[in-house]
């Protein structure tokens, strides 16, 4: 049977076209749909010479396109924010044919990349400079310029919204950029570069390097790249990481999360419940947001007896999506199972699930395990899949102390309708972006994501004011044209 979409090709050079490296030459890797397990195409594992001729074109590249005015660039993305509207039953359908969201969750994941063309587009009323007489006749002025061939290492979880996480502000910052999507999840990367194309995005400004672990290691080692942004897991993020800047490159690598939900006797039921679910179980809990660890201090067990009930009515297949392969499923298995066997109660099992018709697809149901205590692997390490656990507290401070033990730090929450609460745990929960009463506590633009700790490797933010230094490096500029001006030290 003939694959859907074939080869997926590499965007290299002036022109998409394939790798210096005859098709033969370079292996391959199935692209699996996770809803029913059928292959949909394959992915060129290219390596350094691959890496190396996207950098090269996008070093020719540089210097037009660095040299077009700000506000020129960004028409590309008042243009690819229209495109990105216009094609969104599109873009959402090819998520969910390659990573198994459903539908409104894909289609949302669309609606969020706009939203970050919206910041991409403002930069020219943001990035205006600072400009000062500091004496008599003596001015200084800052100004940011772009850092050359950049590059960006994105996951297969959110494969149309992460890539514009950075693409946009890298490029209307005059960059060039060579993105690396994951191999998991190749063809979002593809139509992303077709729809910046049809917008205007000059030849050559933006290349794709489809690949793996070999691919990675040669944007890392590559001295023709500035920068490298990096999501992933934690482990991954750590090597990355070390090996760009050991390389002397700047590096922002994202990684993993264990986001804990702290719940209050007084928290409203409903609100808690619905955001509590929704957190755990979008995007089958495949995202570095969702909640896993419910620290329920003393008696919320209404709270607990409306999720049971909530998650028993999710149909798998249609509020829920599978998990991103085979290995995902076994691995979320087994974390449910460890638990289990060492005492823990499960509340809703979502093992064993399926969905008619794809009965080979990577199911796993919304699961609610009770009586976790802190020190098991469920409790301490990421799941990634939609799986909550409860670890019971008697008080905030003691559930505060389960939080600043994680050793990551990407989002906390707390439930409850004291604003003295509140205010203590988003002081103290050792995260970079807390919510109250919010399941998932994203900032929306401007804001940046970032979080703390274990989940955040490097300097600044991702998306937001904060890409803006990591993206452009600043120029100081000191004039003197009066001779009046006199002579003084900086003479």
């Amino acid at each position: 049977m003939p694959l859907k979409y074939a080869t997926v090709p590499n965007v290299i050079a002036d022109t998409p076209g394939s790798s210096p490296r005859a098709a033969a030459d370079l292996d391959r890797l199935d692209v699996f749909n996770p809803s029913d397990g059928s292959v949909i195409a394959q992915v060129p594992m290219s390596g350094h010479p691959e890496v190396d001729l996207a950098v090269q074109a996008a070093r020719r590249a540089f210097p037009g396109w660095s040299g077009t005015p700000i506000k020129e660039r960004v028409q590309v993305f008042y243009r690819y924010k229209t495109l990105l509207e216009q094609n969104i039953d599109e873009l959402a359908a090819l998520v969910t044919e390659e990573n198994g969201k459903i539908t409104s969750e894909a289609r949302a994941e669309v609606l969020k990349s706009a939203e970050l063309c919206e910041f991409a587009c403002s930069l020219p009323q943001i990035v205006t400079g600072q400009v000062l007489e500091v004496s008599r006749g003596v001015e200084c002025r800052v100004e940011r310029y772009p850092l050359g061939v950049v590059a960006c290492i994105t996951p297969f979880n959110f494969p149309n919204m992460v890539p514009n996480w950075s693409l946009p502000n890298a490029l209307a910052l005059g960059n060039t950029v060579v993105l690396k999507p994951s191999e998991m999840v190749p063809l979002s990367s593809i139509r992303i570069a077709e729809l910046l194309k049809e917008a205007g995005l000059p030849d050559g400004v933006l290349q794709i390097v489809q690949g793996g672990k070999e691919t990675v290691e040669a944007i890392c080692d590559h001295t023709g790249i500035a920068a490298v942004s990096f999501v992933g897991s934690t482990k991954v993020a750590k090597i990355v990481y070390r090996r760009a800047t050991a390389t002397l490159k700047r590096c922002l690598a994202l990684g993993g999360a264990k986001n804990h939900l702290i719940v209050m006797p007084d928290a409203d039921v409903e609100m808690a419940s619905g955001n509590i679910v929704a957190s755990m179980s979008g995007c089958a809990g495949q995202r570095c947001m969702a909640a896993s660890v419910m620290i329920a201090v003393a008696n919320v067990d209404p709270v607990i007896a409306r999720m049971v009930e909530q998650m028993q009515a999710m149909v798998t297949g249609k509020d829920v999506g599978p998990v991103i392969s085979p290995a995902a499923k076994a691995r979320i298995i087994q974390f449910i199972d460890e638990a289990e066997a060492q005492g823990a109660k499960v509340l809703v099992d979502g093992r064993g699930a399926t969905v008619p018709g794809r009965e080979n697809g990577f199911w796993i149901g919304p699961t609610l395990i009770d009586h976790v205590t802190p020190d098991m692997k469920i409790a301490q390490e990421e799941v990634f899949g939609p799986v909550m656990v409860i670890v019971r507290t008697r008080d905030v401070d003691e559930a505060l102390r389960v939080e600043n033990a994680s050793p990551y730090g990407n989002a906390a929450s707390v439930f409850t309708e004291s604003g003295g609460i509140a205010r203590k745990v988003m002081e103290r929960a050792s995260a970079g972006m807390v919510g109250v009463n919010v399941g998932v506590p994203v900032p929306r633009e401007p804001f940046s994501f970032g979080g703390w700790n274990d989940s955040k490797f490097g300097v600044g933010d991702i998306t937001g004011h904060g890409s803006i230094e990591f993206w452009t490096q600043a120029k100081k500029m000191t004039t003197k044209w009066n001779r009046e001006a006199g002579t003084n030290w900086m003479s």
